[in-house]
């Protein structure tokens, strides 16, 4: 374990294992997970024989501090500072939502420090459904500002298909509070996603490889994000990890992550 400090004094807390002269890997997690709370972990237990991997709390999670106001580029910076902890150049692979800020580093940061960029369904959405996409970010802005976090998170788990009686369920559980308490970094991940739409021109002048992967199970709109994301992207494949959803197994998703980033 160990621990560095962003630009905005916000502490990131984070780990890294592997071999110290393999390829670096950041791991970049999507909404509502961290280190010890999402696949993280077991993927970078699949990874590290292999490359050096970086497994850290996003800003607001886990052992991780925050500071306000949030800013994407906050986040970012909190990327670029720990690619400058193994080296000053790492590749950077992100799930779900964690898969737009993947992206954004890999823009914003360059070549130079970033080597390839690897996402796995991020949730880019077509046309017809950018308007319910819109008014998810309102209600969300609305909900947090007035407070309300449990209804915040109940309104995300919906936005994401959880139907009402596994909310319940969730909400009877012993982690609901620390759940709840994740709440304030829904609206980071929505920050990442911008207006939810494929970022086309950041992928068109995206100077590195890019993989974008969809679960063989997953339904189509779950894999249009890695489908467009591959075909905008200057230098762009796309591969489907057979039999997997969104909740993807750490063995699938590493063969595919290895075979991408191994030198």
């Amino acid at each position: 374990m160990a621990a560095l400090t962003s630009p905005d004094g916000t502490v990131i807390d984070y780990e890294i294992a592997g071999p110290d002269d393999a390829p670096a890997v950041v791991l970049v997690d999507g909404a509502m997970c961290f280190r010890d709370s999402g696949p993280m972990r077991s993927i970078a237990d699949a990874l590290a024989p292999e490359l050096r991997v970086v497994l850290y709390d996003r800003r607001g999670r886990g052992a991780s501090t925050d500071t306000v106001p949030f800013s994407v580029h906050r986040e970012v910076e909190d990327i670029a500072a720990l690619v400058d902890a193994v080296g000053g150049r790492a590749a950077v692979f992100g799930m779900s939502s964690g898969g737009a800020l993947a992206l954004a580093a890999a823009s914003e940061l360059g070549q130079g420090r970033v080597t390839k960029v690897a996402v796995y369904e991020p949730p880019f959405m077509p046309e017809p459904a950018i308007p319910a996409a819109a008014a998810y970010t309102e209600e969300l802005t609305a909900t947090l500002a007035a407070g309300d976090r449990e209804r915040a998170v109940e309104f995300f788990l919906r936005r994401v298909g959880v139907p009402d009686a596994g909310i319940e369920g969730m909400r009877g559980s012993p982690t609901w509070a620390a759940t709840v308490a994740l709440a304030p970094t829904l609206a980071y991940d929505d920050a990442a996603l911008g207006d939810s739409r494929v970022p086309a021109e950041l992928l068109r002048d995206l100077p590195v490889p890019v993989l974008a992967l969809a679960g063989g199970a997953s339904p189509e709109f779950l894999r249009f994000g890695a489908e467009r994301v591959a075909e905008e992207a200057r230098d762009g494949r796309y591969a489907v990890v057979d039999g997997q959803t969104h909740d993807v197994g750490a063995a699938p998703l590493a063969a595919h992550l290895l075979a991408f980033l191994r030198p």
